[in-house]
């Protein structure tokens, strides 16, 4: 076997003026392949250009995360490091995504861009990343177009959507059956493009419509996600975790929710009472919590999870949400972290075994890297991890892209509902290709 030589990286860290946009910083002829970005409202990282990656080899498998974390650990080892900001963010960084399953072939990785432009709480900054061993790498021919969204269509993905109300209705009888208590499905759905997808102009059309969300892109996997997997800083842990879904009504939520006997027009219900009183809801949340509390908990010197979630509200949807929060107690790195905690209840079911066996039975696709850990980890192993939802992988040629999206499965579930959810959840991705939110694809 032959062992991969390390980069000897040089990374160096300025200050830099704040900017009201970051994407404004990426140059429009690098490739769009390279361009990496964790952003919420303003604020964040965007990065261009590849300094390193770990080897092919390694991406793969149920080793996967450990050996993309030792290989990480070499290479920090042997950087040069020149920090002039010191805050969460600098110096060297790799960004990241992973396969949801061992088996997918597209296992994921690390990568160290040439160029990272960051801001947060007022001040910004610059990094920049270069292998010593390595000659000047070309920028490569940009796949930006004029306009993101010419010429797209949709098509039917791995199931078509009026065939996904009986794929639900089978898990249900699984989950009768005895066989789990909860499975996330996932449908995908293809857009096509006359010529190239423009990486930048998803990201800002992402980041404008869902600032609350952390907008990412690691390899040609791009997204919005309202879920943070795990944030390790400074010795403390966090973790968002989000399951119960309801569509969000466009106009303003009521202070009224019933008819007042004295007034003519009826108020309009709140779908977020559904959320906090709908058992199913409050179920599959409850499956969700407690996956990541039993990951975190060999970790932290203590926990804190709160007995009620609250409802987060989106552009689209509203979600039962609960943060939770603790000290580090070991030297797991946030890359360690949200290995552990992959795959939560989340994204896969209960138990997570047994969920990931009828996923890959029921599903009828490879995810990819839809539903795996994303995000970021520095030199010190602090960093941030989402869950890669509301997103879309683009193909090589940037002239496809699958769009991915899901819900949780448990006994109470409605065949034709969750089929709602998952067409509210693409509207996200619908929405950065510039396709109106309810427009239905094709079929194969």
């Amino acid at each position: 076997m032959t062992v991969p030589v390390l980069p000897r990286l040089r990374a160096r860290t300025l200050e830099a003026p704040p900017q009201p946009d970051l994407f404004d910083l990426v140059p429009p002829e690098v490739d769009p392949a390279t361009v990496v970005s964790w952003v919420r409202e303003g604020s964040g990282l965007v990065g261009w250009g590849r300094a390193a990656a770990s080897p092919v080899s390694m991406r793969g498998g149920p080793d996967r995360f450990a050996l993309a974390a030792a290989w990480w650990r070499d290479v920090v080892a042997g950087a040069e490091v020149v920090d002039e900001v010191g805050l969460p963010g600098t110096g060297l960084l790799a960004f990241g995504s992973f396969a949801f399953s061992p088996d997918s072939p597209d296992g994921g990785g690390l990568i160290v861009p040439r160029v990272i432009a960051g801001q947060h709480a007022g001040r910004a900054w610059v990094t920049s990343i270069e292998d010593g061993d390595a000659a000047p790498a070309p920028t490569g021919n940009s796949s930006v177009s004029a306009d993101a969204t010419d010429g797209i269509r949709l098509r039917s993905g791995a199931v078509a959507a009026e065939d996904w109300p009986a794929v639900i209705a089978g898990a249900v009888a699984r989950i009768e059956a005895g066989e789990v208590a909860k499975v996330v499905l996932a449908r995908d759905v293809v857009a096509e493009a006359d010529r190239p997808i423009d990486t930048v102009a998803l990201l800002r059309r992402l980041a404008s419509r869902y600032a609350a969300t952390w907008t990412f892109a690691v390899d040609g996997l791009i997204g919005a996600t309202p879920e943070m997997l795990v944030r390790l800083q400074d010795g403390r842990v966090r973790s968002r975790v989000l399951a119960g879904t309801v569509r969000r009504d466009r106009s303003p939520a009521p202070s009224v929710t019933e008819t007042h006997p004295e007034l003519e027009e009826s108020h309009r219900p709140d779908p977020r009472l559904h959320l906090v009183s709908d058992a199913k809801e409050l179920e599959e949340h409850a499956f969700a919590v407690r996956s990541v509390a039993d990951a975190l908990t060999p970790h932290c010197a203590s926990l804190q999870v709160p007995e009620q979630p609250f409802v987060l509200e989106l552009p689209d949807v509203y979600h039962l949400a609960t943060d939770l929060s603790g000290e580090a107690a070991d030297d797991a790195t946030s890359l360690d972290l949200a290995a552990a905690l992959h795959p939560s209840a989340a994204v896969c079911g209960t138990p997570s075994e047994d969920a990931a066996r009828l996923i890959a039975e029921l599903e009828g696709m490879d995810r990819g890297r839809y539903a795996g850990p994303v995000g970021w980890v520095d030199a010190d192993g602090d960093g941030d991890w989402g869950i890669a939802l509301r997103c879309g992988q683009l193909a090589p040629d940037a002239r496809s892209m699958r769009l991915f999206a899901g819900g949780g499965i448990v006994a109470a579930s409605d065949p034709e509902a969750e089929l709602a959810e998952t067409e509210v959840k693409l509207a996200a991705m619908r929405h950065a290709l510039g396709l109106e939110s309810g427009h239905a694809p094709t079929k194969k």
